[in-house]
This record gives C-alpha cells, sequence and structure tokens, in this order.
C-alpha cells in the first residue's frame, strides 16, 4: 500500500543540503545553516554523495534531535539489497533510524523490474512496509527517461512510485517530451529539484565562466527577458513560484550554505503564487525544443 501521505505533509520548499559538503566554509557555519533550516520546520534533502554534509548535519541534529527534520534520501542501487545497503549508511551517518522518503536511483536488475514488473517490485513494496524507508519517489534524468516510460505504461509504478523527482526550473525539465506528456496526463506528483537552475538568471548569462556548462548560458539568454518582463524583482521567487505553476509540483529543492539565501527561499516559499499562463506557456515552449535539441542527445551526467 502506498504512503504517498507524505507528498501531503510535505513542505513546498526542501531544503537542498549539497552546499553543506563544501569543506571551504568552516564546518561550523554550516552547521549554524541547517540549525536555521530545522528550526523553520521545512524537510531536507541530501545524499551521503554530498561529501561531509552528512556530518554536518548529524552535528547540527545532535543540537536539538526534537527538531531533526523529514527526510528525502537518495537510495541508490541495482539490487534490492543494495539500495537498502546504502540508504543504511545514509541513516547511520545521521544518527537516524528511519526515513519519511527514499530517491530511488535505479540502474541494473532493479530498474529493468521496474519496466517489467519483475521480483524487485514485491521486494521495494517489502522495503517500504518495513518501516525502514516510509514512500518512495524514483530519480529520473532525460538519460534514464526510457525505463519509467515503460513502468507507467505499464502500471509499474502505482501504489509504489509516489512521485517523480527530477531537476526542473526555468531552465532545466530533466525529463524527455514524452515522459514528461505522460506524468501529465497521469497527474502524477512531481517533486522539483534544483530551484534556481544553478544561480541567478543574469550571472549566468552575463558571467562568463558561471555556468558551468554552456547550455545553462545559451538557456539564460532566451529566459531572461521573460524573467524581466514579469516584473519580478528575485530570481528566486520567480523560480519557487515557476515550480509551484505547475498543479502537480509538491515541492521545490533548492540548496544553500548561508542563512541569508535560505532566508530568501523561505520567503517565497511563504507566499507563493502562481505565475500568469502566458510565462508558464514561454518558457514551456522552450523546454520542449530543448529537450529535443540537447538533452535526449546527451551523455550521462554531462548536462
Amino acid at each position: 500500500m502506498s504512503n504517498s501521505n507524505y507528498l501531503d505533509q510535505i513542505t513546498p520548499y526542501v531544503y537542498g543540503t549539497t552546499r553543506l559538503g563544501d569543506d571551504s566554509i568552516p564546518f561550523e557555519e554550516r552547521v549554524e545553516t541547517a540549525l536555521a533550516a530545522m528550526n523553520a520546520g521545512v524537510w531536507f534533502h541530501t545524499s551521503r554523495q554530498y561529501n561531509t554534509a552528512l556530518e554536518v548535519l548529524h552535528a547540527a541534529f545532535d543540537k536539538d534531535r526534537t527538531k531533526v527534520p523529514k527526510l528525502i534520501i537518495k537510495m541508490g542501487g541495482g539490487t534490492v539489497e543494495e539500495l537498502i545497503k546504502d540508504v543504511k549508511i545514509n541513516l547511520d551517518a545521521l544518527g537516524v533510524e528511519s526515513l519519511e522518503i527514499g530517491q530511488l536511483c535505479l540502474w541494473g536488475k532493479v530498474a529493468e523490474d521496474l519496466a517489467t514488473g519483475g521480483d524487485s517490485i514485491k521486494e521495494l513494496e517489502n522495503l517500504r512496509n518495513s518501516g525502514l524507508v516510509k514512500s518512495f519517489v524514483l530519480e529520473v534524468f532525460p538519460w534514464t527517461s526510457e525505463m519509467p516510460i515503460k513502468a507507467l505504461k505499464a502500471g509499474n509504478t502505482k501504489g509504489l512510485i509516489d512521485a517523480f523527482i527530477f531537476y526542473l526550473n526555468p531552465l532545466q525539465r530533466f525529463v524527455n517530451n514524452e515522459l514528461w506528456d505522460l506524468i501529465q496526463t497521469e497527474k502524477y506528483p512531481i517533486i522539483a529539484m534544483r530551484t534556481i537552475s544553478g544561480g541567478p538568471v543574469h550571472s549566468l548569462r552575463d558571467i562568463p565562466e558561471f555556468a558551468w556548462k554552456q547550455y545553462l548560458h545559451d538557456r539564460a539568454v532566451e529566459v531572461a527577458p521573460i524573467f524581466e518582463q514579469s516584473g519580478i524583482a528575485s530570481w528566486t521567487e520567480f523560480c519557487v513560484r515557476y515550480a509551484h505553476s505547475i498543479p502537480n509540483v509538491k515541492a521545490t529543492v533548492g540548496t544553500s550554505s548561508k542563512i541569508s539565501r535560505f532566508n530568501e527561499f523561505l520567503s517565497a516559499m511563504n507566499s507563493i503564487k502562481p505565475l500568469p499562463q502566458n510565462i508558464i506557456n514561454e518558457i514551456s515552449v522552450l523546454q520542449s525544443r530543448w529537450s529535443d535539441e540537447t538533452d535526449i542527445h546527451a551523455e550521462p551526467w554531462t548536462m
């Protein structure tokens, strides 16, 4: 039985902890940022992949275990046994016994089984019923869209996968067009990652080397005029409102190492108003084109 009620509890903004793993920032400064997010009562998204982020979070949690947030944690593997091992590594590092949502990063047998209806589906159900992980969301990228398309069409996600989670912001919509259309037809819930697309749109457009890949600069050139015409002063507010203008988006995940930037996200979360439909339509046309021209041709992890 699905535990999709956790999606009803999730905060509209989820604190992404990637930047808490940046060892160039003093450890205690990162702990203070984590504490500010804990005190705000938002959900957290984290992973063992984020360098020392889990150590920072453990230190923050130990300062007040009554405020340990509800968690989304990445769990990767080619078998259910590997997924269980990975999630336990994360939980042990945090000093936490279970989590609300596991972000399934799948390959190998378990990915094939989800697409074809194999034994791993029952094993995932057993894992969820054990209480170690209470709910599952499925991570998707442009180069992994084919498996979830098959799983959706076969009905294998129903009752097991409570949402899809992927980069979704004004510059990135990291599912291919066919999967995007299926998700919208099914009204499947979405958790949108990378809220602000990697930085302010004008920095991505105007500052050489700010964008880590050329495609982000090129897209910023096209989106900056749309942002400017909106009259919204803050790129953070624009991006939070963009995500929540898509009806099946439950939350947006954005990272910050500074309390001031976190407060920008919090302020945007507390006053969400959908963007005008013409703005959403303009961005949707761009994203559909980008998907066909660039995203579906990308090698894994090159975007």
